[in-house]
């Protein structure tokens, strides 16, 4: 593709290369001088449960109730 069209249509040819995963050569008087290729592809990870396992921190007590047994309705 001459760097002219590609100067014109730049987003139209990203666009292709990004749909199509083929890549597109830019000339400038019929010599190369440039090449867009699409990225490679997202690492997908092995497993995804799990992933935030060991990143949490307790503070305090977890058992016991967050306010006093007196101020419940439900215990009169």
């Amino acid at each position: 593709m001459a760097i002219s069209k590609f100067k014109a249509g730049c987003l139209g040819v990203l666009e292709r290369v990004r749909r199509t995963r083929r890549p597109v050569l830019i000339t400038k008087f019929g010599k190369p001088i440039a090449q867009v290729v699409p990225p490679p592809p997202a690492p997908r990870p092995s497993r995804w449960l799990g992933d935030m396992a060991g990143t949490g921190r307790i503070l305090g007590d977890i058992v016991s109730p967050a306010s006093d047994e007196q101020d419940w309705d439900a215990l009169r």
